[in-house]
């Protein structure tokens, strides 16, 4: 027989669920409990686009050691879905555990020789104690959290405090949630001995919060300055508009009550990006938050934002594609699309945060950005950052910071007789002056164009005015490059030829990647990119490898592509590891893929004509 796995502090639980069972809130508080304890988590809610009926997941990672992204496999099962049950079994580790509710018995063919498996009659404990069907459905999720805190050795204390503070205003429901905790907790004491999974007290969470990428950003834009949201839902980006009122409704009030900020629901992703750029050319600093179908409606807009150079914010909250995809799974696709947006020759920024802290900081840094550049700035989030709740630092804000307007001529600046042209490269930095609506009454008017124009904001079909203008975009793309947020590298500990990059939310799995490669006698030198256009060192980086493996969650590459188109890097000299089956990379995948290639020679050396 299989020896049943034994762990402290570093196993992974995965719960099977119906979804609008309410599952959710009681999977969460698991993980809470774990993390009041001192021992980190990662922790992933694997949802459908419906809303009720559908399968879903929640998987937890608990590791002492702080790897906080996917591992891959599952040592403890929660199985309360009939209808994924079979793929649920396989997916447990040999050695594993499986938790059943068994009221009704199952045949032995639905279990594994090498697993072991621990069967709680939840059902009928509730049934025992609560009438309302809807009660014993809730609490029935709450009952199983409570033969955990049994098998697992979770703290009870902890699990009501915690249940105290998520009920608080509904003091009624207390007490029931605690009977049901209880029901579960005393009939694993009587029936059931601890498995070999165990969670024991630790003081390694420190300072960290756990927080949402979506909520982080919201947070980090009004930090950033920003009045105006109009936006259109669209999953998995809601929420940061959500979350956006409700920090402004905190925040952004007078002392009278009156609101200081504009959220506007629009009629679709077109009218919503029309607002923004309405509200950026006024002065406001305005955003929307989308995702890869809604940057697909925008793009016109985008485009115009480009030529006539007006600040604009977009959230992007990548989700599957192409089309709708799956709205609920994650992946790292819409690089290419948000780059390149709109038809001719176009070129925008993107941040790439690699946490809920980074989405916040990149959050407010873009409106600055988006200001003194006067063009859309793509702040690139996913799901699995942007809906997940990550252990991350905490938010730091400097109380000296002031909001960086950029360019922008004063009224007293046109009374002193400044010579004003809209589009004019007056310090060389192609970064041309604006003016805000209504500021000069006879000085500083031009017209706003998405069509050819000359320096003065003047319609113009002329060549040389059309090409001085697209050369300057191009020498302001440059200027970019050293205001953008720089790359993060990471060399090992030894001399090597080979490299990888990668970004978003790729970063957890990749620290723990590297880790285990070298404890294999694989070196690799790390750079994390943050932002788009691509500074120097990327490019540095990858001329001082022999090869370079680019490692992100897309089908075709598109990390590869942008380094490639704009670096004149040979494509020989990067190797793709591509994983877009919408759920999270894992360490074990980044592991497998980069050490088959390295084994199969497809990371072979280059052609002498490769530079």
């Amino acid at each position: 027989m299989t020896k049943p796995i034994a762990a402290t502090n570093d196993f992974v639980v995965k719960f099977a669920n119906v979804n609008g069972s309410g599952s959710a809130s009681a999977n969460g508080l698991f993980a809470k409990v774990i993390l009041r304890m001192g021992v980190p988590v990662g922790a992933r809610n694997i949802f459908p686009s419906s809303i009720q009926g559908r399968p879903t997941w929640y998987e937890v990672r608990v590791s002492e050691a702080g790897w906080l992204g996917r591992r891959g496999g599952v040592d403890l099962m929660v199985a309360m879905n009939p209808q994924t049950w079979d793929a649920d079994v396989n997916s447990i580790e040999p050695g594993g555990y499986l938790l059943y509710e068994n009221s009704k018995p199952l045949p032995a063919s639905k279990f594994r020789d090498d697993i072991v498996v621990v069967g709680a009659p939840l059902t009928e404990l509730i049934a025992a104690e609560f009438a309302d069907p809807r009660q014993r459905q809730l609490f029935k999720n709450i009952c199983y959290i409570g033969v955990m805190a049994h098998l697992l050795g979770l703290e009870s204390e902890l699990v009501k405090q915690l249940l105290t503070e998520e009920f608080k205003g509904k003091d009624k429901l207390i007490q029931p949630n605690f009977k049901a905790f209880e029901l579960g907790r005393a009939y694993a004491a009587a029936h059931l001995a601890p498995i070999g999974l165990h969670v024991r007290r630790a003081d390694k969470v420190g300072d960290r919060i756990f927080a949402e990428g979506n909520d982080a950003a919201a947070l980090g834009a009004v930090f950033g300055g920003a009045t105006v949201c109009a936006w259109y839902p669209i999953t998995p980006s809601t929420s940061l508009a959500e979350s956006f009122q409700k920090y402004c409704n905190l925040l952004r009030k007078d002392a009278d009550g009156k609101n200081r900020f504009a959220i506007v629901q629009a009629e679709d992703e077109i009218a919503s990006i029309g607002m923004v750029m309405g509200a950026g050319w006024a002065g406001s600093r305005a955003f929307t938050c989308t995702s890869g179908p809604g940057v697909s409606l925008m793009t016109e807009f985008i485009g115009f934002s480009y030529y006539a150079e007006i600040p604009a914010v977009i959230f992007d909250v990548q989700r599957g594609g192409p089309s709708t995809g799956m709205p609920t799974r994650t992946q790292q696709s819409d690089l290419l699309s948000a780059a390149y947006a709109s038809h001719g020759d176009t070129k925008h920024p993107m941040l790439f945060p690699g946490n809920p802290t980074e989405a916040f900081e990149f959050a407010a840094q873009a409106f600055d950005l988006a200001d003194f550049f006067q063009t859309t700035i793509f702040v690139m989030l996913e799901l699995d950052i942007g809906m997940q709740e990550w252990l991350t630092p905490p938010f730091k804000w400097d109380e000296k910071r002031r909001l960086n307007r950029g360019k922008v001529l004063t009224h007293a600046h046109l009374e002193q007789g400044v010579e004003f042209g809209r589009y004019r490269d007056v310090d060389g930095d192609a970064v041309p002056y604006r003016t805000y609506p209504g500021t000069h009454p006879t000085r500083g008017a031009y017209f706003t164009r998405g069509s050819s124009h000359d320096k003065d904001a003047r319609y113009s079909e002329r060549g040389e005015d059309y090409t001085e203008g697209m050369q300057r975009l191009l020498r302001k793309w440059e200027t970019m490059k050293s205001h953008v947020p720089a790359p993060i590298r990471k060399d090992a500990p030894r001399r090597t030829p080979d490299g990888v990059i990668y970004f978003g939310s790729t970063d957890p799995a990749m620290e723990e990647a590297l880790c285990a490669l070298e404890a294999q006698g694989i070196f690799l030198d790390a750079l994390r990119v943050r932002a788009f256009p691509f500074c120097d060192e990327v490019f540095d980086f990858i001329r001082s490898h022999e090869q370079v493996f680019v490692v992100e969650q897309n089908r075709d590459g598109q990390l590869k592509s942008l380094l490639v188109n704009e670096g004149g890097v040979h494509p020989a000299r990067l190797v793709s590891v591509l994983h877009y089956d919408g759920t999270p990379i894992t360490a074990r995948f980044i592991i497998k893929d980069i050490t088959e290639k390295l084994k199969a020679g497809q990371a072979a050396a280059l052609p002498e004509q490769a530079q």
